[in-house]
C-alpha cells in the first residue's frame, strides 16, 4: 500500500538550497514568515562544491607562487613548483569534504525548514516532493514558491560526445587526480580558470574554443589573459571547431578538429556554457511550454516575480540561474535578498505592483552595474556596460583607456602587465563601465562597482584620491587621460 504524502503548509516554498535559495529563505524568515527549503542534492549548491569555491581554491595557490617569482627578492627564495597533493587538499577543505552539515546546521538555526528531495509543481502554490527517504511530501505555499534550482551544462553538438565519459566542471573541480594531458572545450570564464588551473598543477592542456577567448570582455583584456595562459604553457586552439571525439582502447580520447588536426589527450573537460535548470519543475502543470528550441524559459520583473504567473494574485518567482539573467553567484545572492524581501513585503500588504527601480524589493542593478571577475592570472575584472553595448543601448557612450603603469603596479611585481578601460556617458558625465585587466586587478572592481550604481559625477570622482603607491593611482590616469 502506498503511503499517503505528508502534507505541510508554509508561507513561502523555495525549490532549489544553494546559495541562492538559501538567501531567499533566510530574508522572508527576517520578514516574518515561514519557509520550507526542497533540495536533492547538497545544501550549499554548485558555488560551494562544484564552482567558485572549488575552482578558485585550486587557481590561489598558482596565483600566489606566480606573484611570489614575479617579485625579485622574493622569487630567488622560491626553489619548489606547486604540490598538486597539496593544493587538492586545500580544496578538499573549501567544501568541507563535499559534507553539507554545517550548511544544514545554519538553516535550522534560522528558522528554515528543510525537505531533502526532488521537488516539483503541481498546481498553483502547490509543490510535491519526493524525498530521498522515500516519503512523499504535498507542501502548500501560502504566498510563494521561488525557483532557485541553478543551472545546468548545455552540451555542444560534436559527434561521438554522448558515446564517451567526459568532465564537465563539476568532475573538474572535484578530482582526486591531475591528468597528464587535458582537453578543455571552451574559451568562456570556467573554461580559461580551469586551463590555467590544471596547467599550473601539471598538466598539458589545450584549450580548443569555436570562436576566440572570453569573447564578452574588451579585447585587450583578454589578450592578456591569453598571453597568461600561453606563459603557462596552455596551447590555444581558438576559432577551431571540435568536430568529433572517440574514446580509444587505452583509455585516451581522440578529438578531431576543424582545423583537420587530431587531438589525442587523458581527458577532455566541456565547459561550452549553461542554461537555467527549469526541466522536471512542473512548469507545464501551471501553463508554462517550452520555446520553438524545446528549452522552457521564465520571465520576471524587478521583483523576480515569474511573467505570466496564472491566478489573481502574484506567487511563482524565479531567482538566480533558474531567471537566467545573469549567471553569477554573487548576483543570484543580491536578486534572492530583493525578491524575498518583496515577497515578505507583499504578504504584508506593504507592496503592490512593481517594485521602484532601485528600491529595496527591485533587482536594478541587473541592468545596470553586474561585476564580474575571470580569477586568471592575470585577472580580468568588469562592471557595467563594454562601450559596444553602451552604443547599443542607446547611449552617447565613450571610452578612455590605458596600459595600467603606475608606482603601484611596478612594485607589484616585476614587469607588470595591466590595462584598464571607463565607459562613459557623455550626456550625464557618468561612468556606465569599467573594465580592468592585470595581476590583482579584482580588488579594484568595487570601487568601480560604486561609482556606476551611484552615477558619481566624474568632476566629483575626480576628488576621489587614490593612494600612493596603490594599483588604484590608475584611477587618476584614467581621468587624467580623459580630460579632467
Amino acid at each position: 500500500m502506498t503511503p499517503q504524502p505528508v502534507e505541510r503548509e508554509f508561507d513561502v516554498v523555495v525549490i532549489g538550497a544553494g546559495a541562492v535559495g538559501e538567501n531567499v529563505a533566510d530574508r522572508v524568515v527576517q520578514g516574518g514568515l515561514t519557509a520550507v527549503l526542497v533540495e536533492a542534492e547538497l545544501v550549499g549548491g554548485e558555488c560551494s562544491y562544484w564552482a567558485c569555491m572549488p575552482s578558485k581554491a585550486m587557481l590561489r595557490p598558482g596565483t600566489a607562487l606566480h606573484g611570489a617569482q614575479t617579485t625579485p627578492g622574493a622569487k630567488e627564495a622560491v626553489t619548489r613548483t606547486l604540490d598538486a597533493a597539496a593544493v587538492l587538499k586545500r580544496r578538499d577543505y573549501f567544501t568541507a569534504n563535499w559534507q553539507d552539515d554545517s550548511q544544514v546546521s545554519w538553516v535550522k538555526e534560522t528558522g528554515i525548514e528543510l525537505v531533502r528531495g526532488h521537488g516539483w509543481l503541481t498546481a498553483p502554490k502547490m509543490v510535491e516532493v519526493a524525498g530521498l527517504d522515500g516519503t512523499s511530501h504535498q507542501l502548500q505555499a501560502r504566498h510563494a514558491v521561488v525557483l532557485a534550482t541553478g543551472a545546468m551544462p548545455t552540451m555542444p553538438p560534436i559527434e561521438g560526445l554522448q558515446d564517451v565519459q567526459v568532465w564537465g566542471t563539476r568532475e573538474a573541480t572535484s578530482a582526486s587526480e591531475v591528468p597528464e594531458r587535458l582537453a578543455v572545450l571552451g574559451g568562456g570564464v570556467a573554461g580559461t580558470e580551469l586551463a590555467q588551473a590544471f596547467a599550473r598543477l601539471g598538466s598539458a592542456v589545450t584549450l580548443v574554443a569555436r570562436s576566440g577567448l572570453l569573447g564578452n570582455f574588451p579585447r585587450e583584456a583578454a589578450g592578456l589573459v591569453a598571453a597568461g595562459l600561453r606563459a603557462d604553457g596552455v596551447e590555444l586552439r581558438l576559432d577551431t571547431a571540435t568536430e568529433r571525439i572517440s574514446g580509444n582502447d587505452d583509455g585516451t580520447f581522440s578529438l578531431e578538429l576543424g582545423d583537420g588536426t587530431t587531438l589525442t589527450v587523458d581527458k577532455v573537460l566541456v565547459s561550452t556554457g549553461r542554461h537555467p535548470a527549469l526541466e522536471g519543475l512542473g512548469l507545464e502543470s501551471v501553463g508554462f511550454e517550452p520555446d520553438g528550441h524545446g528549452r522552457l524559459v521564465l520571465a520576471t520583473d524587478e521583483s523576480g516575480l515569474v511573467r505570466g504567473t496564472p491566478g489573481d494574485e502574484p506567487w511563482l518567482y524565479a531567482v538566480g540561474d533558474a531567471a537566467g539573467k545573469n549567471l553569477f553567484t554573487h548576483q543570484g545572492k543580491y536578486e534572492a535578498r530583493a525578491t524575498g524581501d518583496a515577497i515578505a513585503a507583499r504578504a504584508k500588504g506593504e507592496l503592490e505592483g512593481t517594485p521602484g527601480a532601485w528600491s529595496r524589493y527591485a533587482q536594478t542593478a541587473n541592468q545596470h552595474a553586474v561585476p564580474s571577475v575571470v580569477f586568471t592570472d592575470p585577472e580580468l575584472a568588469s562592471v557595467g556596460r563594454t562601450l559596444e553595448k553602451a552604443r547599443n543601448d542607446g547611449y552617447n557612450a565613450s571610452s578612455v583607456e590605458l596600459p595600467i603603469q603606475v608606482a603601484g603596479s611596478s612594485l607589484h611585481s616585476e614587469n607588470y602587465e595591466g590595462w584598464a578601460q571607463l565607459v562613459v556617458d557623455e550626456e550625464r558625465r557618468v561612468l556606465l563601465g569599467a573594465t580592468f585587466a592585470g595581476p590583482d586587478v579584482a580588488e579594484l572592481l568595487h570601487a568601480a562597482t560604486i561609482a556606476v550604481v551611484g552615477e558619481v559625477p566624474l568632476d566629483r570622482l575626480w576628488h576621489a584620491v587614490p593612494s600612493y603607491p596603490t594599483i588604484s593611482e590608475v584611477w587618476l590616469r584614467l581621468l587624467e587621460k580623459y580630460g579632467l
